[in-house]
């Protein structure tokens, strides 16, 4: 495989996995949401609170976004995802989301370390756009 077709291929297995974490049966799934995110993981949200892995995990579940806890809650409307690779391993998605009438502007770190299959969200900041921009 080229350079340019494995980056292709790093970058679309890790907007796969951004867009599952969106999903609420994962969010509603310890198990699921393990396996996406690295267990160095923080994020700064679009509240300004710095989360951590297991913060996240716990909380996951009825965070908006998601559904917030079932089907039937707000959901985050992702557009123009895009990403780069930084480095073998590394890759850098950013995009934005509404949801309830607020948008965000989001940036997330992938990585995939020696000997695993899986890409795992390493690094995750989202920020407030304001109205009229």
């Amino acid at each position: 495989m080229s350079p340019t077709s494995q980056e292709n291929t790093d970058v679309s297995a890790a907007i796969d996995a951004e867009l599952q974490l969106m999903d609420p049966a994962v969010r509603a799934s310890r198990s699921l949401a393990t396996r996406l995110l690295d267990p160095e993981f923080v994020e700064v949200g679009a509240s300004g609170r710095r989360w951590t892995y297991e913060e996240m995990l716990a909380a996951l579940p009825d965070l908006d976004g998601g559904g917030g806890g079932g089907e039937d809650g707000p959901r985050f409307e992702p557009s123009g995802m895009g990403g780069v690779v930084l480095a073998p391993g590394i890759v850098h998605l950013t995009y934005e989301t509404v949801i309830d009438g607020r948008r965000a502007r989001r940036s997330s770190l992938w990585r995939r370390r020696d000997g695993e299959t899986g890409w795992r969200m390493y690094y995750h900041q989202a920020t407030p756009v304001p109205a009229g921009d």
